[in-house]
Parts: C-alpha cells; structure tokens; sequence
C-alpha cells in the first residue's frame, strides 16, 4: 500500500486499545490514527478522523458492538474488524457482526499467546483495500423461506454420486450462507473449510444449520460423508481432509499450518481431488490469500467441476482471483448464481460417472 491504512481501535479496556494499537503501529502499512472506549466516543471519532478501517469490541458498555456495528452499516458503511473473547457467547456475537457486515474477525488473545491477535494487520491492511461494494448497495444476506431452502429438493442426486467441497476465508460467512441457502435437504455431500478461530466454527455451523435445508455440523474425525449432510472444518486446530473412496468420510488431521492456515483449503481440496477426481466439484468464495488455489487446480486435473466467486461480489478477491490465474477455475460466477450452478453440476451425469 503507498499509504498506510488508518485505523481507529474501539475498546473499553484501555489494555486492549494499547495492546491492539501497538501490534498495528509495528506494520508499517497501518496507522492508529485514535482510540475509543465505547461507542459515543467512536461515533465521534469517526466523524472527526474519518478512518479506513474500525476494529471493534464485541462487549462494551452502553451500547454493545453488535449494536454499534448496525449503525455504522447503515449510517456509514465501512471496513469493520471484530474483536471478540473466545467464548461460546463471543462466537455467537461475532457470527451475527458478520452477518451485518463485519469485514473479518479476530479473537482476544489467552494469557502467553505468542502471537497475540494474529495476522490483525494484514487483516487491516486487505480491509483498506477493500471497496465493500456488498456493505454500499445493502446487498445483505436474506433469512431463508421455505420456499428457497427447499427450491432444489425435487432434483434427485444419488448416493455417492458427487461431492462438493468448498472453501472460503474473508467474507466467507455471508458467502456461505448464500450458498447454502440454495442447497436443498438432499443435496450431495459437502465439506468446507472457512478460516475462522478455533472457538467459532461451532457457532457457525449451528447458524447455518439453523439456516439452510441441508443438516449442517462441524466435521468430527471419521464422520462418513452423507447424503444432506455438510461438513464444516473445525477452525484453528486440525486440517480436514476426505478418505476412504469406498466410504468416503472425514479425517481431521494434526499438521502443521498450510499457506500460514489450519484448517487449510488446500489440504481439503488436495484430499478431494485423489479421493473423488471427475466425481467433484470444487467452489473457491471470498478470501484472503491463495489457500485453495492450488488444490483448486488438483481439482479440474483431476476431472472435476470447478467454480470461483467473481471479483464484483467478493469481499476480499485474493483466493479466486489466484485460482482464476493458475487455471484452476473453470467457471466464475457472481455469488448469486453459484449454489444454483453447483447443483446444476452435481445433478448432471457426466461421461464415465456411473
């Protein structure tokens, strides 16, 4: 970046606000450029500082972050980080600021973390960058009728046939859900793997349970893949991969973080290439990086359906757009039309599929 990404740190610990806006000044590309305790006082320093970029306490007196956050998306909408405790009752919270419109989210660190909030910065940073066309024309994710969630339920996909594997990181949540929404209860097996802290995969998945047609769950280790069945990588801690090609199932393996990630896309989508080969379908969304990029291409060698979200309705377009280069990108599509077109092509027979 030629100018540094100017960043306005709202948080009632003052703790926090040093801890926070040390990390962020270290990187040369980011500026604090001022502090809040709660949300009058950011309110007001929006006004006066204009900022890129917000990052945001989850829990604050007065008025709460969730509260705040709906505010600044509809009255100026803009990059907001969350800043949640990793707690049952955070990831709750965080999963609905994304929902709103939070740009990403990161955890407050445990006592002796080594790497206290992480990859924060290069959050920042890609949250600057970001024009957030979704936030400006209030392209928001709906809640499901019935009627949507179950618009695909008649299309018959056959035990074994096909499986989707998806994966996602900045922008994934509402991603996801959009996609998902278009999935009917008998919709072929799908895993994902969404970059997220460890503590809120959970919440995540019972949100898209509660959402879409389709049984949603954190994957488990030797889970078998199912028919309505979708698979969700626990964040932050072990890998997913799909074996067994005569019962394919999860395995959560422990391994070291691929492309800076754990779980990564590329370990799935690697996975899913040997196991399934023109018997897949892969689907690269939103994100930061190129995790996914290259399994992504695994993918198409190996004869299966791939699709990327496209650049207009992407949060972040760093992940497809490196699997648009590589090749590994058969068909990119608005976000909108991906869950349509994923099951188009897992309902198609293709040569050499029985």
């Amino acid at each position: 970046m030629t100018t540094p990404a100017r960043v306005l740190v709202v948080d009632d610990s003052a703790t926090m606000r040093g801890l926070i806006t040390a990390i962020l000044n270290a990187d040369p590309d980011v500026n604090v450029v001022g502090q809040a305790a709660d949300a009058m006082q950011a309110r007001q320093a929006i006004k006066e500082l204009d900022p890129d970029v917000v990052t945001l306490d989850i829990e604050m007196p007065n008025m709460n972050g969730l509260e705040f956050l709906d505010k600044i998306m509809r009255l100026r909408p803009m990059p907001v980080i969350m800043v949640s405790t990793l707690t049952h009752k955070g990831a709750e919270a965080t999963i609905s600021a994304l929902e709103i419109g939070a740009f990403d989210c990161v955890g407050k660190p445990l006592p002796g973390d080594p790497r206290p909030f992480g990859d924060l910065a290069d959050k920042v940073k890609a949250a600057a960058r970001s024009q957030r066309k979704f936030i400006i024309t209030g392209n928001k994710v709906a809640a499901p009728s019935p009627a949507n969630a179950n618009a695909n339920a008649s299309v018959d996909y056959r035990a074994g046939r096909k499986i989707i594997a998806i994966g996602a990181s900045t922008g994934g949540v509402e991603a996801l859900i959009a996609v998902l929404q278009k999935f009917p209860a008998n919709c072929p097996p799908t895993v994902i793997t969404q970059h997220m802290p460890h503590t809120f995969t959970k919440s995540f998945a019972e949100r898209l349970n509660r959402l879409c047609a389709p049984t949603v769950s954190e994957a488990t280790d030797g889970a078998r893949l199912e028919i309505g069945k979708v698979y969700l990588a626990p964040g932050g801690e072990r890998h997913l991969q799909v074996v067994n090609p005569t019962s394919p199932s999860c395995r959560l393996l422990d391994r070291e973080p691929v492309n800076g990630h754990r779980p990564s896309v590329d370990v799935l989508f690697d996975s899913v290439a040997e196991l399934a080969g023109r018997n897949a379908i892969g689907v690269i969304l939103t994100g930061m990086g190129r995790d996914g990029a290259s399994g992504l291409l695994k993918m198409r060698h190996a004869g299966a359906r791939t699709f990327g979200q496209n650049e207009k309705t992407c949060v972040v377009y760093g992940m497809p757009r490196v699997a648009h280069e590589l090749g590994a990108v058969e068909t990119q599509l608005p976000l909108n039309s991906i869950g349509e077109e994923v099951l188009k092509s897992a309902a198609a027979r293709r040569e050499g599929n029985e």
